[in-house]
Formats: C-alpha cells, structure tokens, sequence
C-alpha cells in the first residue's frame, strides 16, 4: 500500500509538471514558485534539501520552492521527460553523465552570463570552477561536491602484518594485501570489485600506471591522441590488478559491486577497499570496527609515483524551459555557496567545492583528510575528467564491466582486455 500511495503520488506530481502546472505563474502577490529536482535521491538527502530551501526562502520571501525527488532508479528518466516537454521543470539536479545528452538536446540553459558577476566563484576550489564550464565554456551547473577515490585501509592489521604505513601505490597495495589474505582466518585482503561497475577501479589502476602521458581533459587518452589501453603501462596496470584479485579477495568478490565491497570492509572481513568519501559514514557506524582500527589513505600511485583523480560529479543547473530564470539562478548561487554548501558535502560526505573547507576542522582530520592531502597537492594526484558524458557511455559500461569479469574468471587475458577496449574507443572517437 505504501508503494502505491508513493506511486500515485509521484504520478501526481509529475503530471503537474509536464502539463506546467499554475505554480509556475507568479500568483496576486508576486511570488513565484519553482520546481526542483532532484536526481540521486534518499529520505535524509531530501529532508536536508528541503532545510536548504526553507532558508533560501526564507532570504527570498517572493519565491517558493516545490521539491520534487523521484526514486533515484527512475529519476534521471523522470526529469528527462519533464525536460522533453518544455515546461514544468526549474531548477534540476545535473550530473556529469547527463550534462553531454541533455544539454545536446539544448534542455539546459546556459548560466554563464547569468553568474558573470556572482561572487561564490571566488570562494570555490580550483577543481569546481573546471567542473562548472564544459569544452565551449558553457556553464549547464554548478557542481555541489565530488565523489573521489580514496584507500579505506585497516591500520591495526596494517600494523601486524609489520607494515610502518599503508600503501602509497598499487604494487605495495598488492604486497601488503596479499600479506594480510588469509581465507582460512575469513580474513581478506582486498574488497575487489568484480560486480557492477568493475571497470572503474580497473581503469583507475590504468590511468595511475600511464599518469605521466595522460590527457587531463580526457581521461581516457594519451596526449599523443591514443587511448590509455594502447599504452605498455596499461598491460603492467591490468596485470597487478588481476594478481590483486587472485592473491589477496575474497573469491566471492568476482560478483561483488558498491554494497558488497563496503559491507566487506565495514564487516572487518577485507583490509582495503577503494572507494568513495561517502563510505566514510557508513564506516564509521559500523559495530565491527572501532573508529582507531581504520582510516583513509591518498589513492594508490602508478610507478612514477603519481596517480589519477578521475573525479566524479553532480550540481544544480537551470532548465532551458524554465519561464523564471532569474529566480532560478539565485536558487543555484544559494545552494553553491556558505553554509548552504558546506552543510549539503558534509552530511552527503562529498569532496567539498570550496576552499574554505582546507581548513575547516571537519576536512583536516581523520579519514577524511587523505582528501585535503590530494586536494593540496595537484602534481601528484592528477585531476583528469573522465568522458563520462559521451552518448555511449551506459554501452561502455556495460560491455567493460563484462569485460572485467572475464578477465577474474580467465575467460580474457589482459592482453586482450587492453586490445579490446583500445578498439571501442579508438572507433568511437573516429565517428
């Protein structure tokens, strides 16, 4: 009942929007309301939101805020059909995977004028304000955090296996690992992602091993123009990957994807995993850990002692349909700004956009410092962007994360893995 009360809710609200419902119209007394959007939804993340919005509101008394948050399963299809029929949508949640096709269906408008003389830009780091504009300079959001690899590590079996730190790059993440691995003991080196998304970490073990030659606006190519795979580095980066699976995981781990990986770790079973800030919450609550038995280490360097930092992203941009523009620019600058910002990275435990946050307290220790370590020093950890935003991209995933799993299983050797995803990407990129 709950489900289909949700349901017909959600349809409700939906049906308002696309048919641009009379809350779009300023009412008698001038106030305007606006639709938002949201994306990659949770009753927490919601709640906050709509906090965030009680202030603006509060700061803007002639506009309203109506939050919309569809499932996260069915959120991206939901403001696309909102955004396909010209009305109904304001302000929406915009990612780095549907910025490319939604801003070339031209249902996104471009803020660059609007925020020319916006006075947060200042205040952001160095990484938001790349992340604000794409290739032409066009500004479609304003990002509100980034999601960045770092090394979850158990520092008391670090410790006992007679390590002094925990790795610094892929081959001692290998060494120390496969001394820890002891399946007898349940007690495992490596949470290994073989599961859904398995290519991420994959190509972030290549893009460490060739960070001298690559592109930082394209992760995957060279500066000569050739793909990453095609690199001799990459077959040394994809076989210390597949020894880290065979010497140090569990074997259960060639199905294992973002649940499993974390609850592997957090169980205290695996002594690394790779992984996103947010599991820095999730860590922390666990019952099998104490707060004094792990950490988080920078991510794990190729042999040039340099890595890549293929940062993920998300923000708030303003729909190309939207008849209040202006007030929906506002709403932007608010939530990418202050204490607005700064509350929305914490409780979401993302990599903060500002600068300020270098020397909050809250960043500066315990696991989460390793992400100022990484922010404060760019020529070692790379920042690179991903192409994340190509029309092909859900194919790519799809295929490599197949991919990955025949490599673990040794159904493809890593010969043929590289020379595979050379070829897809090198004809792509030719059309």
């Amino acid at each position: 009942m709950r489900r289909r009360t949700a349901a017909l809710a959600l349809g409700t609200a939906a049906a308002m929007l696309l048919t641009g419902c009379s809350t779009m119209s300023p009412g008698e007394s001038g106030t305007v309301t606006l639709n938002m959007v949201e994306s990659l939804t949770n009753p927490a993340r919601s709640d906050l939101l709509k906090e965030l919005i009680a202030d603006f509101e509060r700061q803007n008394p002639k506009t309203k805020v109506n939050l919309v948050s569809p499932p996260t399963e069915q959120a991206d299809q939901k403001i696309q059909q909102m955004l396909q029929s010209g009305s109904g949508v304001d302000v929406l949640e915009v990612r780095d995977i549907t910025v490319g096709p939604w801003s070339n269906n031209g249902w996104l408008y471009d803020m660059k004028k609007d925020l020319a003389g916006w006075k947060g830009w200042d205040a952001l780091t160095d990484n938001a304000v790349a992340a604000s504009e794409d290739g032409e300079g066009r500004t479609y959001f304003v990002p509100y955090g980034f999601y960045g690899l770092s090394l979850f590590h158990r520092t008391d079996l670090i410790e006992e296996a007679g390590f002094d730190k925990p790795p610094a790059t892929w081959e001692e993440l290998l060494e120390q690992a496969s001394k820890i691995h002891d399946p007898a003991e349940r007690r495992y080196g490596y949470a290994f992602r073989g599961g859904a998304n398995a290519h991420s970490n994959a190509t972030a073990a290549i893009e460490a091993y060739v960070a001298d030659d690559i592109d930082p606006a394209n992760g995957y190519k060279l500066k000569d123009g050739s793909t990453i795979f095609s690199a001799p580095e990459a077959l040394d980066a994809m076989e210390t990957y597949l020894k880290l699976f065979k010497e140090a995981s569990p074997k259960s781990s060639v199905a294992w994807g973002y649940p499993e990986m974390v609850e592997g770790f957090s169980n205290g079973s695996t002594a690394f995993l790779l992984q996103d800030p947010e599991v820095i919450a999730t860590v922390s609550e666990s019952k099998s850990i104490g707060e004094d038995q792990w950490s988080t280490a920078p991510l794990v360097a190729g042999p040039s002692g340099k890595t890549v930092q293929p940062l993920a992203t998300a923000g708030w941009g303003v729909a190309d349909g939207s008849k209040h523009k202006a007030e929906a620019v506002k709403l932007v600058e608010f939530l990418s700004e202050g204490e607005a910002s700064t509350a929305f990275t914490k409780k979401n435990s993302l990599v903060p956009i500002l600068k300020a946050a270098a020397d909050d307290e809250f960043y500066r220790t315990g696991p989460w410092a390793s992400y100022v370590t990484m922010t404060e020093n760019p020529d070692k950890y790379l920042v690179v962007t991903q192409p994340r935003g190509v029309s092909w991209w859900a194919e790519w995933q799809q295929r490599a994360d197949t991919d990955v799993q025949k490599l673990i299983l040794g159904k493809l050797s890593p010969k043929e893995l590289l020379a595979g995803w050379d070829a897809y990407w090198t004809e792509k990129w030719k059309k």
